[in-house]
C-alpha cells in the first residue's frame, strides 16, 4: 500500500492553509496588542479579534472538510486535525480574552498586560515561519526546531510576566476586589494565548520526531 501512495498525487494545499491560518493569528495577536493600549479604541480592537476569529474558523472548517474527502494527505490525517486544531485553539484563546475585556467594560491595562501582548506577536510570526517550512520538514528541520525552542523561551517569559502582574495587580487592588477580579481573568487569558502557541511549536515539533 505504501508503494501505491507513493505513486499517488498528495493534496499540499493543506501547508497553504496552514499558513493562511497562522497569518490569520498574527492579526488577531496584533488587534490584542492594539486593544491593549486602552482607551476609546478597545471596542473595535475588540471586534477585530472577533472577525479574525471568525476567519480563522472558516480556514478550520475548510481544512477538516478536506481532510474527510482527500485520498492521500501529506502526512496522518489525525496530525492534520491536530495542527489545524492546535492553531484554531490559539485564536479561539484571544476571542475569549476579547470578551472578558467587553464583559468587564475594561479600557486600562497594565503594563505587564501590555508585555503579553508583544509576546503574543512574536510568537504568532514565528508561527508563520514555522508552516511556512512544513512543507520541506526533513530540509528545514533545523530551524523547526529553533523555532520551537524561541516559542519555549516566550512561554517561559509570560510565566515570568503573569506572575508579577498578578503580584502588582493584587497590590494595586486591596480596596477594589472587582478590578481585581476582572484584572486576573484576563491576565490569565492572556497567559493561556501563550500557552496555545506553544501547543503549536510542540505539535509541529512531534511531526519532525515522526517524520524524520
Amino acid at each position: 500500500m505504501r508503494w501505491f501512495q507513493a505513486l499517488m498525487p498528495r493534496e499540499d494545499s493543506f501547508f497553504e492553509q496552514f499558513v493562511a491560518h497562522a497569518r490569520v493569528l498574527v492579526k488577531g495577536a496584533e488587534a490584542l496588542r492594539e486593544l491593549l493600549n486602552g482607551g476609546a479604541g478597545v471596542a473595535e480592537a475588540c471586534a477585530a479579534v472577533v472577525q479574525h476569529e471568525e476567519e480563522a474558523d472558516a480556514i478550520t472548517r475548510s481544512v477538516m472538510l478536506k481532510v474527510r474527502r482527500t485520498f492521500i494527505t501529506p502526512f496522518d490525517r489525525s496530525d492534520i486535525r491536530d495542527l489545524i486544531a492546535s492553531l484554531d485553539d490559539a485564536i479561539d484563546q484571544m476571542q475569549k480574552t476579547a470578551k472578558s475585556i467587553t464583559l468587564y467594560g475594561m479600557s486600562e491595562f497594565r503594563p505587564e498586560m501590555r508585555e503579553l501582548g508583544d509576546l503574543a506577536i512574536q510568537a504568532a510570526y514565528l508561527t508563520v515561519e514555522a508552516t511556512e517550512l512544513l512543507r520541506d520538514m526533513r530540509k528545514n528541520a533545523d530551524r523547526l526546531n529553533g523555532i520551537a525552542e524561541a516559542v519555549s523561551r516566550i512561554e517561559t517569559r509570560s510565566d515570568e510576566v503573569y506572575e508579577a502582574g498578578m503580584k502588582a495587580l493584587f497590590k494595586a487592588s486591596q480596596d477594589k476586589p472587582m478590578a481585581f477580579i476582572a484584572g486576573a481573568e484576563v491576565f490569565d487569558h492572556l497567559e493561556k494565548v501563550i500557552d496555545r502557541f506553544e501547543d503549536v511549536a510542540d505539535g509541529i515539533s512531534g511531526l519532525l520526531i515522526e517524520h524524520l
